[in-house]
């Protein structure tokens, strides 16, 4: 997105859009076995379009618990790695940040990723158990 975009449900759904476009040509087959969108509640996440559209592709929403920010896997997992990567690089523009993130991305191996979901499985069944009172120190 353009920097400086306000992220509304019509912003929100266009990305669902693209997502869901990029599913059907990377990885074919997916959308019919079932895609499964972990969510929180903002706004642009619990718009009506936004909930009409999610039904229309087809794909189940996992809520995402009150209060615990840590079940994002970027957030709990990935972030951490890509922050130890980028410990102590000095960048002059935003493009050479984003061309260095993405080289980065790019050379994860899928078992990373797998993972980061292995984990969030743990940590939401954890969520659940304390009845959304989990929060990971």
């Amino acid at each position: 997105m353009q920097q400086g975009t306000t992220i509304n449900a019509a912003a929100y759904c266009a990305t669902l859009t693209k997502l869901r476009r990029a599913i059907q040509n990377k990885r074919r087959g997916l959308l019919t076995s079932g895609v499964l969108l972990l969510h929180d509640n903002a706004r642009p996440h619990s718009a009506i379009n936004t909930q009409n559209l999610i039904r229309f592709f087809g794909c189940e929403q996992i809520d995402h618990p009150p209060y615990s920010p840590d079940l994002a896997p970027s957030d709990f997992y990935l972030f951490r790695y890509l922050k130890e990567f980028l410990g102590g690089k000095r960048f002059d523009t935003t493009d050479e940040v984003k061309e260095e993130v993405q080289d980065w991305l790019s050379s994860q191996a899928a078992d990373v990723y797998d993972l980061g979901l292995q984990k969030l499985v743990e940590r939401y069944d954890k969520c659940l158990n304390k009845y959304g009172k989990y929060v990971e120190k």
